[in-house]
């Protein structure tokens, strides 16, 4: 077992204290949600929110597009924009299994913000990327670890919950991350737009989607708007709807037991077959094939 001390040993410890068993934790505050796993992981097709990732144990490993990420003790990984990715934990074990957390932000808040801070314009280059991995700075540390412990303190946690979370979004402002922050809260730019155009997406999955009217909405033309949309998320704008829908249903399938037809027709697809198909194709099982693997896991 590794005996050194390493600064985020005061984070593993807060959230080994509150995840005991292997799994994803929902908290009592509504944006954390605490991880563990005692042992490497399959490959998981998921959907990241905007929010902050950091794995104080063991080694996780994103992939985003052809895009590889490694990140681990020490570093933080931050999404500027909800993202389906390839998740995967690559190094944990019972001694030392893999403990992180997951912190959602909220956009309207990192605008509100920025803008109270009046922080100088970020550097045209580089340009904007929707996943960054920075140095987790020890003052960051600690307003995560008393947000987690904030857990032992359900009469205080409504109050000073929202107050460290705001603490989180200016510390994230002034360090490293802040350049890819500022882009999305920059009024009128491309990653803001097409932010607005995820946001619009991830509510109305369901229903049938007009490329052309999303690029009227985000002020682009058509072949511009798919061109941004491609660069930021790594997809297209059908093939991100396709995604919402399947990890929807998956999670459907799953959390209330029904059938994959059913699922089906509740994420917006009219036909059984090819539902089946792009199941199978994303997930590499069968629906009711995956969702029995997924349940033995």
């Amino acid at each position: 077992m590794n005996t050194s001390t390493a600064p985020t040993d005061g984070l593993a410890r807060a959230i080994a204290r509150f995840a005991q068993s292997d799994g994803d934790h929902i908290t009592a505050i509504p944006a954390l949600s605490l991880h563990r796993r005692k042992g490497p992981t399959e490959p998981l097709h998921c959907i990241f929110s905007l929010g902050l990732g950091i794995v104080a144990q063991g080694h996780k490993q994103v992939l985003v597009g052809k895009e590889v990420v490694n990140y681990g003790p020490g570093q933080s990984l931050l999404t500027s924009i909800d993202l389906p990715v390839i998740s995967h934990v690559t190094r944990a074990s019972i001694e030392e299994p893999m403990l992180g957390l997951m912190l959602t932000l909220d956009r309207r808040d990192i605008v509100k913000i920025a803008e109270e801070m009046q922080l100088p314009a970020p550097p045209r280059t580089p340009a904007f990327t929707p996943i960054t991995i920075e140095t987790l700075d020890d003052a960051l540390i600690g307003v995560l670890i008393r947000l987690i412990e904030l857990l032992d303190q359900p009469v205080l946690a409504p109050q000073l919950a929202p107050l460290y979370q705001q603490e989180i979004i200016v510390r994230l402002l002034a360090g490293p991350h802040s350049p890819q922050l500022q882009r999305l809260a920059a009024n009128g730019s491309p990653s803001q737009q097409i932010a607005r155009a995820v946001t619009w997406l991830k509510q109305n999955f369901s229903k049938e989607l007009l490329v052309d009217d999303l690029a009227a909405q985000a002020h682009m033309s058509p072949s511009t708007f798919r061109q941004h949309f491609r660069n930021i998320t790594g997809t297209s704008p059908l093939q991100y709807q396709k995604q919402l829908r399947l990890q929807e249903a998956r999670q459907l399938m799953l959390s209330l037991g029904i059938d994959a037809g059913s699922a089906a027709i509740r994420v917006g697809y009219e036909s059984a077959s090819q539902f089946s198909r792009e199941y199978s194709r994303l997930f590499g099982a069968p629906p009711q094939q995956d969702v029995r693997r997924l349940r033995l896991l």
